[in-house]
């Protein structure tokens, strides 16, 4: 149950940290969060791990966190804000790429005990990020037109842009969820394992992206409300919640 129970509080204090990033910083943090997020999540990834009865990659959490980032910016900033972090994002994964490389061009001291550890870990490195650098880009891109997809969808159909925003979360993050886990495994690890294997990495990471996604959606209700009372915005209209 370790690793369970790991991941479980990755969860809580990921998403937490989402939260508290946008009270504190607002816009700026989430694209601070982002950074951060896409940095780790790529060096995550590359851990294999068991649990819950699954085999399957670390770094979809962090990945999910990047999801909850462009939904918050969504539905409290904009669309332009949320694409922003896309952007912000694909940069990030770009310059690591190289400045990673970098690293390994180096003639160390004699007296270097790290570089060969080093050296394992960064050197599957460019596969890794750039299988993640067009993967992010494509579903990320996916999610935020999903998102507002939903949106007009259903400002439409019942006249309240702010009804709906579990469906607008949901409907969104879900879909490109299942594009992420399954161009992400087929991209970064095909001739690495075996069918059987990659399948099982795509169906554990796509269980885990069903959960985080489902998760997230009282995290936006939260980031909602602060943008709400730091805006004056009422968060109720018509006397009932808009859900």
């Amino acid at each position: 149950m370790r690793n369970e129970i790991i991941l479980i509080v990755s969860l809580v204090v990921l998403y937490g940290a989402v939260l508290f990033w946008y009270r504190l910083f607002g816009r700026a943090g989430m694209y601070g969060f982002t950074v951060f997020a896409t940095i780790a999540a790529n060096i995550e990834v590359m851990l294999l791990v068991d649990a819950f009865g699954m085999e399957m990659t670390l770094g979809n959490i962090l990945f999910a966190t990047t999801f909850l980032v462009t939904d918050i910016l969504s539905e409290t900033e904009g669309k332009a804000a949320a694409q922003k972090a896309v952007y912000v994002g694909i940069a990030t994964s770009v310059l690591f790429i190289l400045v990673s490389q970098s690293w390994l061009q180096y003639q160390v001291s004699a007296n270097d005990q790290v570089y060969p550890a080093f050296a394992q870990v960064f050197s599957n490195t460019p596969r890794m990020m750039i299988a993640s650098l067009a993967v992010y880009a494509i579903a990320q891109i996916f999610d935020v037109w999903m998102y507002h997809f939903w949106w007009r969808l259903t400002t439409k159909r019942f006249g309240d842009s702010r009804r709906f925003l579990w469906l607008r979360n949901n409907g969104s993050t879900l879909l490109s969820q299942l594009l992420n886990a399954v161009l992400f495994t087929a991209f970064a690890f095909w001739g690495t394992y075996d069918v059987p294997t990659l399948v099982s990495i795509a169906w554990s990471s796509y269980i885990i992206f069903i959960v985080t996604s489902l998760a997230d959606t009282p995290v936006v209700y939260w980031a909602r409300q602060i943008h709400d009372r730091q805006a004056g915005t009422p968060a109720v209209k018509n006397g009932q919640l808009s859900l």
